[in-house]
């Protein structure tokens, strides 16, 4: 009984280091994915009907271009931790020219610049053009808080939430981090994307081959001792 127990229980460490393997593998593969999808040269974004196809796997950090109007009576607020400090990302929905909506996260402008009057020179209004990345919708909330859209407080950039408290129709599923173009007076300030997709699987595939050759090798040290 001892013996299929601990057949069992190497079978599965050894399978769970597999997995890992197979897990690092895909994700160097996705790593490379999105590194092609940065570099690239910007395209359209992807047309409305194929919104419910809009994945991470395959549409996070395209380089997309958007053509429309600022609606920045309707920006929105959304609490950043950046290399610039602490303060908020401008979240600005875009009328494109189908009339759809995207949100664009302009970028970062500190606490004391959130109201629009104090950086009017960045206001952009008539038509404009946007090139930035495809950002997946970050549902819930962010710093260990919840979103609170009735009392305007937001900690992630949730997309539903954000189009539904301001009142926005058509809205994409995803949004757009500006990039690094400046804005006229200097604010907000794009490009502050940060690409992290940690790789630690061969780390873990490692430790379940080890814990499974602990385990053999002391079933066979204590069966020789008790022989």
């Amino acid at each position: 009984m001892l013996l299929l127990i601990v057949t069992v229980a190497a079978l599965s460490l050894v399978a769970l280091g597999t997995w890992q393997l197979e897990r690092r593998s895909w994700k160097l593969h996705l790593i490379e994915q999105i590194d092609q999808r940065v570099n690239a040269a910007p395209t359209s974004l992807p047309d409305p009907h194929l919104w419910t196809s809009v994945t991470q796997e395959e549409y996070a950090y395209r380089h997309v271009r958007a053509t429309g109007v600022f609606l920045n009576d309707r920006e929105t607020f959304v609490r950043a931790s950046t290399v610039k400090g602490s303060g908020y990302w401008v979240m600005t929905p875009l009328k494109t020219d189908d009339g759809s909506i995207v949100l664009i996260n302009r970028g970062f402008v500190p606490s004391e610049l959130r109201d629009p009057q104090k950086r009017a020179a960045g206001q952009i209004t008539g038509a404009t053009t946007v090139i930035g990345l495809i950002r997946m919708t970050e549902p819930g909330g962010g710093f260990l808080r919840s979103n609170k859209p009735v009392a305007d407080q937001w900690y992630s950039r949730d997309v539903t939430a954000i189009a539904a408290a301001r009142g926005l129709s058509r809205t994409a599923p995803y949004f757009i981090d500006a990039d690094d173009r400046p804005n006229e007076g200097g604010f907000p300030v794009g490009g502050l994307t940060v690409i992290s997709l940690p790789n630690n699987h061969l780390l873990y595939a490692l430790t379940w081959f080890t814990l499974a050759f602990m385990l053999i090798s002391a079933t066979i040290t204590i069966f020789f001792k008790q022989r």
